[in-house]
């Protein structure tokens, strides 16, 4: 039996339309399950940040207590001050070590001057080296004038003794009202004069003898007689 051309295409636009209609209605399944899952997944996840909240602010203050070891903590601040005290030695042992004027150091500079130094001025040694060298003064120099103005090879000088003037510098307060200039301390006599000799000689170019003798004192035997005490201080 024959089926006529018509019948054929009607069958045919049957058949192809129910092919789309089950394909569309895949599709749509496939679409709606998976905004299904996304949106569970969605749900899942905020309800898991609500339960943590929650968790959290329903936390005891005793349970968010963070456990410190006390002791722990003052060992190693213990342990850093070691080290730091342990570094500031060795700098100190590598000042000393270092050569700060005639190949010596500071501690063979200040013992030099020791070996001169006497009276009311023994043991001061370093405190002449240490502000000579900081102030760029030649230290040999600067204690000679001390000795040949006080006399301390042997005994001070009474401007020394009752007032502290080292270098017998004018000026106000005076010792005992007279014209030299009183200090409180042997060691602030000391470093007035450094400080007068090097603003008022070395400074400005006066650094020997010869050249600061003029305008230090009136006698004419000054710079002989403190090279003197320099050549001693020198071979001491």
């Amino acid at each position: 039996m024959k089926i006529s051309g018509s019948i054929k295409a009607v069958s045919m636009a049957i058949i192809i339309c129910l092919l789309g209609t089950i394909y569309c209605s895949v599709v749509l399944a496939l679409d709606k399950k998976e905004e299904y899952t996304v949106l569970n997944t969605n749900a899942l996840e905020g309800e898991e940040v609500q339960l943590n909240l929650e968790e959290d602010f329903t936390s005891s203050p005793e349970e968010l207590k963070v456990d410190v070891n006390v002791e722990r903590l003052k060992k190693i601040a213990e342990e850093e001050k070691a080290k730091e005290e342990e570094l500031k030695r060795k700098e100190e042992e590598e000042k000393a070590k270092a050569i700060v004027y005639d190949g010596l150091t500071m501690e063979e500079l200040s013992a030099k001057l020791n070996r001169t130094l006497a009276s009311d001025l023994a043991g001061y040694g370093e405190t002449f080296a240490t502000q000579a060298i900081s102030l760029g003064i030649d230290p040999y120099l600067s204690v000679a004038i001390v000795m040949h103005e006080t006399g301390c090879k042997w005994n001070c000088s009474t401007l020394l003794k009752q007032c502290n003037n080292v270098g017998g510098m004018k000026g106000s307060p005076g010792c005992n009202g007279g014209s030299y200039k009183a200090f409180a301390t042997l060691e602030e006599g000391i470093s007035a004069y450094m400080s007068n000799l090097y603003n008022n000689y070395f400074s400005v170019g006066l650094t020997t003898p010869e050249t600061i003798g003029p305008k230090y004192a009136a006698s004419p035997t000054w710079a002989s007689q403190v090279t003197t005490y320099m050549n001693e201080i020198k071979a001491a």
